[in-house]
């Protein structure tokens, strides 16, 4: 399509004479004149077409970078970089105690001939020949009483054992050493104490010890009893609104005698011990926390005290045994409630401190 614009009148042909040279005279060149821009029909149509696929392309496009931006993870601004797992096995002291128990067990009952038995404790006895006689003696009531870790993944374990000779070897009981003294470790039961080194096994979770066990002397104790927090005890008297609901509430927690949850405060969650071990439970006295015992004291709403109580229990082979339990009370509507058994009895920090 060609833009038509009317030629120069003979009036204003001599101001067109006069134009400047930025601004020439039409000339024909072509059949076309110069400084007009003439553009075909099938140009524009062309020009259509790539604006019209464009313009498909931008809608086609659209959604798919939508989705791909939806799908590609973005870390946060500021946030830091995920960080890589690690391959370290967290490991606690339970593992290492309960592995030392096991071996210091099949230590104890081993002997000439049954070296095989240890070999899945202790990987080099296989090249160790053992002299005792095996089951000359066993291990009763092993119990890990100290654990230290000597370095990430290597503990020493300390094993109490109460090592106890066969029957078999009775006899033995009688003999006596050369120093002519009776051999106190054939009398008996004795308490003895091996230390012993246990090391992680890769990272599934396993243990091997690194060496043999070694018999040591039994750790040492401070001496002094422990300091509890509370006031002298005082006798129980039965009469005493406090002690009337402890006595109820151990008796149904112990002998099954009661509903427990009306001696509990509201949110205190306890669950009675099953099957109960005891026909009669009996509080023979108490002390409280920060003082002496207030007998009677006032049930004043949402007041808590802190007991430590003893108690008579009987069995129902009808020995009777004492028991002491941390217990803290809270009043509410006019009575006591039982508010926590707490799991020890609190201790007087301030003397240990000036200790």
């Amino acid at each position: 399509m060609k833009a038509w614009r009317r030629p120069p009148g003979e009036a204003d042909q001599q101001v067109w004479d006069q134009a400047p040279e930025e601004y020439p005279a039409e000339a024909e060149s072509g059949g076309e004149q110069a400084g007009w821009v003439t553009v075909s029909p099938g140009a524009v149509a062309n020009v259509s077409a790539v604006l019209r696929w464009g313009a498909w392309l931008l809608l086609i496009a659209g959604p798919l970078l939508a989705v791909a931006a939806f799908l590609r993870p973005v870390a946060a601004a500021g946030a830091p970089a995920p960080a890589p797992k690690s391959s370290v096995v967290v490991r606690d002291t339970s593992g290492p105690a309960g592995f030392a128990q096991l071996y210091v067990a099949a230590y104890v009952e081993a002997g000439k001939g049954t070296e095989a038995s240890l070999a899945p404790y202790y990987p080099l006895m296989r090249d160790i020949s053992l002299q005792a006689e095996p089951g000359a003696q066993h291990a009763d009531r092993l119990a890990a009483v100290r654990v230290t870790q000597a370095s990430p993944g290597y503990w020493s374990v300390t094993v109490a054992a109460l090592v106890i000779p066969s029957s078999k070897n009775g006899a033995a009981s009688g003999q006596t050493t050369q120093g002519g003294s009776q051999d106190e470790a054939g009398a008996g039961p004795v308490l003895r104490y091996f230390q012993v080194p246990v090391k992680a096994a890769g990272t599934g979770g396993g243990y091997e010890a690194a060496a043999l066990p070694a018999e040591v002397a039994a750790p040492a104790t401070g001496g002094e009893a422990p300091q509890l927090d509370y006031g002298a005890p005082v006798p129980a008297d039965t009469h005493d609104p406090a002690v009337a609901t402890i006595s109820e509430f151990l008796a149904a927690y112990l002998t099954g005698g009661g509903e427990l949850d009306r001696y509990l405060s509201p949110g205190t969650s306890l669950v009675a011990v099953s099957p109960a071990p005891y026909t009669k439970v009996s509080v023979t006295q108490l002390a409280e926390q920060g003082g002496d015992f207030a007998a009677n004291a006032p049930v004043t709403e949402g007041a808590r005290r802190e007991l430590l109580v003893d108690v008579a229990a009987t069995g129902t082979d009808g020995q009777v045994r004492p028991l002491t339990y941390a217990l803290a009370l809270k009043a509410r509507a006019g009575r006591w409630e039982i508010a926590a058994v707490d799991a020890a009895p609190r201790l007087n920090t301030s003397k240990e401190n000036q200790s």
